[in-house]
Order: C-alpha cells, then sequence, then structure tokens
C-alpha cells in the first residue's frame, strides 16, 4: 500500500462548487422534471452551417488548425463585429477564436490579472465567473446592483473603488446580463465609459447576448473605449451552436498578442471543420440571429406576466432569455428551498438566485430559451404549485 500523500492546489480545493451544476446534478434524477435552468437555445443549427461542417470532414479538414484561429474565420469575425457593432478592428491579429466563451474569459483573467489585482464584478453575476477569477488569483470586488434596477451605475463604480481592499485593475461587464436580462442603453454605457476611463482600469466585456436585445440597440463598450476594452463574443446564442463551442476574443493587437500566448497553452486550436462551420454563420446565416431575438421576446412577452399575477417581483428583462424573479413574498425569502420544492413537488426545474449573488437569495432564474412547449408547461407547472404552496400555508424561510 502506497503512502503517496502530497496536497493539491489550494486554490482549488477552497474554491466553492459551481451552484448551477450543483443544482442540477441534485434534481437530475427527478422523473419527468420540465428543465428551465441551462441557456440553452431550443432551436437547430441552420442547415447551411451542418453542411458546412460535414463537406469539411468530407474534405479531411480534421488536422491542426492555425492555434490563434483559421484565418477565414478570424476575417469573418472581425467583419461581423465590426458591421454588427460598429467597432474598427483592423484586420484579423484583433482577434483570437477560442473553445466558446468560457476559454475567452480564462483567458482574458489569466492575462490581465496578476495574484492579488482586483476586478469589479456587478452582481447578480453568472457563477462560473467567480471561479475563473480564483483561478486567476484575483479578487473578486462584488458591486451590488439590486437597489438600482440590476444596473450598474457611475456613483456604484466609483464607490466599490474607493472602498475595495486591493487595488482594482480591470471590470468585468456582461450586457443583456445573465441573470438579470437587463441591458444598457448608450447614454448610460458613456456615462459608465467615462468613469472606467478616469481611473484606467481594463474594461471586460462579455457581450455574448448582444444579438439578443430587444428594445433598444445594443452597443457594445468596444466602441466606446477601444484601446481599453477586451471584447467577448461567441455563437452560442446568436446561432444556437452551444455544442459547436466556439468564442471570440477582441481587442488591440498588443493584448491580443499576448493573450494568444495563454490560448496556445490551454487548447492551442479549435477543431478546423468546426470554423469553417463558424465561418459559414458569420457570412451567410445572418437571419437566424434576429429570427431567434423575435422569438425569445415573444416568450418574453407571454411569460412575464403570469409570473406577475402570481405574487413574483420580476425584471422585465431587455435582452437575453432569462426572468430573475423574487419568490413572492408571502412564501417567504429562501429562493434555494423554493427551487428545490419547485422540482421535487411541482416537476419544473429553475436555478436559485443564490448562485449568482448572496443578495439574490430569494430569487430564482427562469430560462426561456427552451422550446415553446416545455416553457409553456413550466411555467403551468410553477403557477399551480405556488397556488398550492399558499393554500397548505408554507413558507420558505
Amino acid at each position: 500500500m502506497s503512502n503517496f500523500v502530497q496536497p493539491l492546489n489550494p486554490v482549488v480545493t477552497q474554491m466553492a462548487a459551481d451552484k448551477l451544476l450543483d443544482f442540477q446534478l441534485q434534481v437530475r434524477d427527478i422523473p419527468n422534471l420540465v428543465r428551465l435552468t441551462f441557456g440553452e437555445p431550443g432551436f437547430a443549427v441552420d442547415e447551411r452551417i451542418k453542411q458546412a461542417l460535414y463537406a469539411a470532414v468530407e474534405g479531411d479538414r480534421s488536422h491542426y488548425a492555425e492555434s490563434q484561429g483559421e484565418l477565414a474565420l478570424r476575417k469573418a469575425a472581425v467583419a461581423y463585429f465590426n458591421q454588427h457593432a460598429n467597432l474598427a478592428y483592423e484586420n484579423e491579429d484583433n482577434v483570437i477564436v477560442t473553445l466558446g466563451v468560457t476559454e475567452a474569459i480564462n483567458v482574458v483573467f489569466q492575462t490581465l490579472l496578476s495574484a492579488g489585482d482586483g476586478i469589479l464584478v456587478p452582481e447578480p453575476a453568472y457563477g462560473p465567473y467567480f471561479m475563473s477569477i480564483d483561478l486567476a488569483r484575483g479578487k473578486r470586488v462584488g458591486v451590488d446592483t439590486t437597489a438600482d434596477g440590476f444596473k450598474l451605475t457611475p456613483a456604484a463604480v466609483e464607490k466599490a473603488l474607493t472602498q475595495a481592499d486591493v487595488p482594482v485593475k480591470a471590470i468585468l461587464m456582461n450586457y443583456p446580463n445573465n441573470p438579470t436580462g437587463v441591458t444598457y442603453t448608450r447614454d448610460e454605457l458613456q456615462a459608465l465609459a467615462e468613469v472606467f476611463e478616469k481611473h484606467n482600469i481594463w474594461v471586460i466585456s462579455d457581450e455574448i447576448y448582444s444579438t439578443l436585445t430587444y428594445d433598444y440597440e445594443h452597443v457594445s463598450l468596444a466602441e466606446l473605449l477601444p484601446r481599453q476594452t477586451v471584447m467577448i463574443n461567441g455563437l452560442s446564442k446568436s446561432h444556437a451552436m452551444t455544442g459547436y463551442r466556439i468564442g471570440f476574443i477582441l481587442g488591440d493587437k498588443a493584448v491580443i498578442d499576448e493573450m494568444q500566448k495563454v490560448h496556445g497553452a490551454w487548447d492551442f486550436a479549435i477543431p478546423t471543420f468546426i470554423q469553417d462551420a463558424a465561418t459559414v454563420a458569420l457570412t451567410e446565416v445572418t437571419e437566424a440571429p434576429g429570427e431567434m431575438r423575435d422569438a425569445y421576446r415573444a416568450r418574453r412577452d407571454r411569460t412575464v406576466p403570469q409570473l406577475l399575477a402570481a405574487g413574483f417581483d420580476v425584471v422585465n428583462p431587455a435582452g437575453a432569455f432569462y426572468l430573475f424573479a423574487k419568490i413572492p413574498v408571502d412564501l417567504g425569502s429562501d429562493g434555494d428551498a423554493f427551487a428545490m420544492d419547485l422540482a421535487t413537488n411541482g416537476g419544473v426545474a429553475v436555478i436559485p438566485g443564490s448562485g449568482f449573488a448572496e443578495s439574490a437569495a430569494a430569487y430564482i432564474r427562469i430560462s426561456y430559451a427552451a422550446d415553446d412547449a416545455d416553457l409553456d408547461e413550466g411555467v403551468a407547472r410553477l403557477v399551480k404549485r405556488v397556488a398550492e404552496l399558499r393554500a397548505e400555508g408554507v413558507r420558505f424561510d
């Protein structure tokens, strides 16, 4: 019997588990469960994209790709985002093709943050961000946006920078936001950009939901602060290509060159046949993002009134495909317990708000990315379970 004992990396062992994945594991085996949990678009990938992938495989496009990304895809990405986000990137040297936005986030954090550097994170926020900051040995400086309708304000940024107990090097912006669905007008972003510029901090802008902006034009911080901003995007939400794992990092060439070192070490390159499919998505399948946006907006418009009528306090999302809802006051304030009861006794799974911020413990996140039938059935079950809980006098405190 070996006596081998060596400690593991304490950064990893002391890291909390991902609450989003953990909750879904807890409810995984409940039969006949309607899942309104993941941000998984309920749309098929466009046939033109699939045919491009098949053709690439048949043509033996199965060898190592260029590490930073195939030239055709990088050119297409720069052209696409320049056009759709009013950006001015010069050429293919301004972009890296990554293994989804998850890798992009980690590459950016690993490149920009040194051990102990602070990064402002408006909360509620996508939980895996927190783990990626830990892995980069950065220090998360949370900014609670609850009192401002879940929007970051210049005053909140100034206050957070003043009160932070570590030097702050960057801010992470995600809009339209996961989990709240809120986003920003041009004037709101301009006011924030002035604060970011004044304090000379990196702006990491995760705009994966940019094409799913409902009520006004999406404005990229990379337009307002091009030298200071690293923009992250991908094809999972715009083209329903979640399983293809295509992400992009866009920025000034000098910082892209440094980030390429990290990307090369982590993944080296994305499969060539997937990159061929992604090139077709950006150059030919131009109508799909708008069609999906319109479908999501219709789902929002018919679902929000049902939740309000059931007593939920709902943030009306201006983008993405999430509803962030505070559970009815008469049912208490423990969103974790409510979500578990809803799955166990109501047959519908949602995500507890505590996975996004401690201040959101009374909330749940409902994804309406699922197809129409699942969404309508899930909401009907949720409303029915709320009525049952009221009849039983149950509270979650």
